[in-house]
Formats: structure tokens, sequence, C-alpha cells
């Protein structure tokens, strides 16, 4: 019983058994001991690594899942496995592709890129057929994988976006890691897409400082990438109801660093892309948050220079917002007089546009609270020297529902627009834009016949008192200028006062 006993209890090991398990193991051959290297193996290097993947491995999968078998080889193909190994080998293909290859020189492990291409594509189409069981061990190493490729620091810019024209196609640079960098977009959009993936479970990896990494990632310069993302970000709000209001204020927060510091961004047009199709599917009644993304986000975003470069994705998710609410209208005829341009001339063809496109909704009351402030502005677009300004401001005269809403407040708005037509008769250098507002006139008078006699006439009047004091001005200085030509200064002050010389001293 004794011997028994003793010989359950563990045997301490000798010098002799450890020098010789040394001599016995082939990772100990030192090949670098003429060298001058202490004892460092490539074997022990290889087995401090391995240490660290399974470190970092613990920390990412479940114990209950990292005390399980063991991985598969990451080359073998799924077909070749069995259907009890290809979750390992999908877990262990997952983590293969962790590594990832400086692309500044083709040549350098040109066969690892290779073989990381070729796995990325077998994970694609393996998750395409719906063969993959998304585990809380799957969730966690595909999101490892993918924050390992995709998240990265970018290079500074050289020029900032509103320095640049809207079709400077020369200046676009392509990211040389596309051919990996796709996969792994197009790998975490299938998977977002299948029913296995659940959310409740993946929330703890694709949490909110997860998002926020993959949102810096629409600042890059790659156009290609930006795209990819818009399809993500669409799938991960859906998705992810519990991190909704989250991206809203995340990516309100691009928009403010956007518009008040930076005026640097690359995509502004894909987010607002992505959120028009979010704001398309807002509950009514709108919340009061979501009114606060219109007011302090999205109109804003008029003010930069670069407007040109978004504008189209911007009208269309101001034009959701009044489609959801026709009260917001008066909110953004509001917003854009406040941005309205005064020597972009371009920009101001976009703030007409957009007039325009929200007059078609807004009802008469509404109308009323901004008709004054508005055609104000209209009156100096009319008056504009650039002609495609002033064009495009007399075509809203072409407008129907506009029309009508002038014609039911002609009394307000008539004596605004008439002295801005007289002068463009009398001053302005284009024909059409001439024949124009006499358009416009003959439309007046159509209109209220009388109304625009009065107004035409208050404008001569007006005109005739112009004159006067400018004739006045004129006669005043004209008497200042004679009398101090026939004053003379007296001979006895002129003799004290003697010109004074200034030293300046550069």
């Amino acid at each position: 019983m004794l011997k028994q006993i003793l010989a359950k209890i563990p045997r301490k090991t000798s010098k002799a058994d450890s020098l010789n398990s040394v001599e016995n193991n082939p990772c100990n051959n030192n090949s670098n001991a003429g060298n001058g290297i202490p004892f460092n193996s490539s074997c022990t290097v290889l087995s401090n690594k391995l240490n660290v993947v399974k470190r970092m491995s613990s920390a990412i999968f479940p114990a209950s899942v990292a005390s399980g078998g063991e991985l598969v080889d990451p080359q073998v193909p799924f077909k070749d496995a069995t259907n009890s190994e290809k979750q390992s080998l999908f877990l262990s293909k997952l983590n293969l592709c962790c590594l990832v290859y400086d692309f500044s020189d083709p040549d350098q492990y040109s066969t690892e890129k290779e073989l990381k291409h070729q796995i990325l594509l077998e994970l694609g189409d393996f998750v395409a057929s719906g063969s993959v069981k998304f585990s809380e061990a799957a969730i966690a190493a595909l999101c490892k994988m993918c924050a390992d490729n995709l998240f990265r620091e970018f290079p500074p810019k050289g020029n900032p976006i509103s320095a640049r024209s809207e079709n400077e196609d020369d200046q676009i640079l392509f990211d040389p890691a596309w051919c990996h960098l796709q996969l792994v977009y197009e790998l975490l959009l299938r998977a977002l897409g299948q029913s296995s993936f659940d959310a409740k479970v993946a929330k703890k990896y694709l949490d909110q400082k997860y998002i926020l990494k993959l949102l810096d990632l629409f600042d890059s310069e790659d156009p290609r990438e930006r795209d990819c993302l818009k399809s993500i970000l669409h799938r991960l709000y859906g998705k992810f109801m519990v991190h909704r209001s989250f991206m809203r204020k995340a990516v309100s927060n691009i928009f403010y660093r956007f518009v008040y510091e930076t005026e640097r961004h690359n995509g502004i047009a894909e987010l607002l892309e992505v959120f028009g199709s979010v704001i398309s599917g807002f509950a009514l009644p709108l919340k009061e948050e979501h009114k606060l993304f219109l007011t302090r986000a999205l109109i804003p975003l008029h003010k930069p220079k670069s407007l040109g470069v978004y504008h189209q994705q911007l009208a269309y998710c101001i034009v959701q917002f009044v489609e959801k609410d026709l009260k917001l209208a008066s909110v953004v005829i509001k917003g854009l007089l406040k941005y309205w341009p005064v020597t972009n001339s371009q920009k101001e063809l976009m703030f007409i546009s957009e007039t325009e496109e929200i007059l078609e909704m807004i009802n008469m009351a509404d109308f009323e609270q901004i008709m004054v402030p508005l055609f104000r502005q209209i009156g100096c677009s009319l008056n504009s020297y650039h002609f495609q300004v002033a064009e495009r401001s007399h075509y809203l005269w072409n407008n129907d529902h506009i029309l009508n809403l002038i014609m039911h407040n002609r009394q307000m708005i008539m004596p605004i627009i008439f002295p801005a037509l007289e002068r463009n008769s009398r001053n302005h250098w284009n024909k059409t834009v001439l024949n124009l507002t006499q358009n416009v006139r003959k439309v007046f008078c159509g209109m209220d016949e009388e109304l625009a006699l009065a107004c035409q006439s208050k404008v001569e009047e007006d005109n005739s008192k112009l004159n006067v004091a400018a004739e006045k001005r004129r006669l005043t200085w004209e008497r200042l200028e004679t009398t101090g030509s026939f004053q003379t200064m007296p001979s006895s002050i002129s003799s004290i006062i003697e010109p004074t010389t200034c030293i300046v001293a550069c």
C-alpha cells in the first residue's frame, strides 16, 4: 500500500534527465553559436511566438472553446475536410489571415501573400455557401481578423478636400493592399448577412470602439474601400439595434469636426448616402433626437466650400426629412438662408436648386413665415452678375407650385421683387437675363395688373428720390471743394507754421 502511494507522487526531475532531454530535443540545435549569440535558437523563438499566439487566442475565444481540440492545418481545403473538421478549419484559416503583409514592395513575401489571398477566397465561398455556423469563437475570430487587416492609420493628406475640384480623379490614391482588403470586406459583409450570425453574441466583439474604428476608415483615399464600408455600415445599422443611437452620434461628431474644424474628410458623401436610407426608415412622428440631427448635423454641412462633392446626397437626406414632417420645410429654408453663399456662384446654384425642391413641399402657413427673407435673397440672386445664377433664379417662376405660393402672397412678394427686376432691366449685361426679367414682369402683370402698376410707380418714385439725394450730395461736395480752393491761409500764421520732417526708421 505504501509503495502504491509513493508511486503516485510526481518524481522530481534530475539534472541528468533534463540534460538528456535537451540533447534529444531537435529544437535545441544551437546554429548561432558561431555568431556569439547565447543559446537563443530559432526553435526557442518559434516556441515563444506560439505561446504569444496561444495567449492571444485565450484572450479572444472563450475558455471552453480554447481548451477544445487542436485546430486543423489552415492550408487544407474545405472540400477535403470532414464536416466535423470544417468549423476548426474555419478558425484556423481566420487565424492565418490575421498576418498582415506590407504591399509597398510587391516582390516581398509574394508566396505568403498569394497563399493568404487564396485562403480569403476560400473563406468567402465557405461563408456564402451557408455551411458555417457562427459560434462565439467564430465571431470573435472573424472580428479579430477583420480588425487586424482593416484598422490602420492613414497617411496625412496633402491638400484638404475643399482645395480640390470635384472632378480631379488624378489625385485619387488607391491602396496597394486592396487585393486583400477587398476580400476581407466581402467576408465581413457576407458574415453579417448570415442568419447564424447572432447580434446578441456579436455585440460583445462588435462594440462601440470597433464601430468607431470602422467609421474612421471612411476617411480612406480609396473610393473602392469607402464603397464597401457603405454596405457594411448599413448592414450593421440594420442588424445591431442596440448601437443605432451611438452610430448616429458618432456620425454627427464626424460632421461637426468636418464643418467646424478641419473641412477635410473623404467619406462625407458615402456617410450621407448611408443615412439617406436610414432617414427614410424613421418612424413617425419623428423623435426630437432625429430633428436635432437635421438641424445640428445636416444643415450646417452647407457651409464648407466642398459642398459640391456631397450636395446630391445631402439634399436627398434633407428631402427625406421634409417628406417625413412637412413642418421642417421652413426650418430647412431658414438654415439655407443662414449659410447662403455670397461670392461662390457654384454653391449659390446648388442652394437655389435645393430651395426650389423644398418649396415644392412646403405648405402655405409655413411659407408665409419665411417668404420675406427668402424673396429678399432671391431678389439679390436675380441681380447677380453671374448669368447662370441670375437665370436659375428667374426659372423659379416656371414652377407651378411656387407660382401658386407667390400669387396667394403677391401683396408681400411683388414689392420685394419689382425693384430687382427694374435694376436688371436697366443694368444687366446678359441678354438672356434681360429677356427672363421681362417674362417675370409679364407674369406679375398677368397676376395682378393694378398691383404691378403700383409697384412700378413706387419703384420710379424711389428712384427719383435716390436721384434727388444723389444730386444733393454732388452739389454739397462741389460747394465744399469750391470753398476750400478759394480759402487762403493768413500770412502771420503761415510764417509760424513750418513743415515738419518725419523720419521713418526702417
